[in-house]
């Protein structure tokens, strides 16, 4: 919160999160996306979030991007992502192992 005080005090156009929800529980992570709304609002700046957290993505975002490998392979409406057509945006948002997504595993 002091962060965002911080932030906002040079009255932004854009605010920059990185990963603002990581760690906390779901209480907390909810407490804090309100927040986020609350605040750009209130400025009327625009909020860039990089977050791997879906649930905090889709109530903070009126618009989501999605990256694989450094490039935007999606992007669109946040009620879009459902409904990308993009099977990496599909296998991470459902969570799957199988998919185009390889993850190695280290032994």
């Amino acid at each position: 919160r002091v962060a965002l005080a911080r932030a906002i005090a040079a009255d932004p156009e854009i605010i920059f999160f990185d990963e603002p929800t990581t760690g906390l529980d779901p209480i907390m992570a909810d407490v804090i996306n309100d927040l986020i709304i609350k605040i750009t609002r209130e400025v009327g700046a625009t909020a860039l979030s990089i977050t791997h957290d879906l649930v905090s993505a889709r109530k903070i975002a009126n618009r989501i991007a999605m990256l694989y490998e450094g490039k935007i392979i999606w992007a669109g409406p946040t009620k879009d992502i459902d409904s990308s057509g993009n099977p990496y945006v599909d296998q991470f948002i459902h969570g799957r192992a199988e998919g185009p997504i390889k993850m190695a595993i280290r032994k």
